[in-house]
């Protein structure tokens, strides 16, 4: 049986090292009155996340604006950890795109041809440990 031990909340800093260092999410999103989770594949440049997508939900919730979160997380034997980035999607003409966005490995048999970004207005993050 696992006992909670501790639960602590990580800095901005050690959020965006962790964000920095992972490449694989799941990106909540709102369109219309339904709620949206799915798996991505993203990059970090700076304070940037940036995510390659086909046509589709992702492009029309950065079109409306919506309400966007990014999670990642991991869970060890005796520890784990989550981080949450929220803020907004926004479409990227391609002369705008960072040459560092990942080819995406898809997870559909489509192109994943166009590119959003997530300038996170808030990221927050706890790590968590038990015995």
């Amino acid at each position: 049986m696992n006992v909670l031990g501790e639960a602590g909340t990580m800095t901005a800093e050690e959020c965006w090292a962790l964000l920095e260092d992972e490449s694989f999410g799941r990106l909540a999103y709102r369109l219309v009155d339904e709620v949206h989770i799915v798996p991505i594949d993203y990059a970090t440049s700076g304070r940037v996340v940036h995510v390659r997508t086909q046509s589709g939900n992702k492009l029309l919730a950065a079109a409306l604006g919506s309400d966007v979160a990014l999670e990642i997380d991991w869970r060890g034997e005796h520890e784990a950890w989550s981080v949450v980035a929220r803020g907004h999607l926004r479409w990227l003409e391609p002369a705008e795109r960072p040459p560092d966005v990942p080819e995406a490995r898809p997870w559909v048999l489509e192109v994943a041809s166009e590119v959003v970004e997530l300038v996170p207005d808030a990221v927050e993050g706890r790590r968590f440990t038990w015995v």
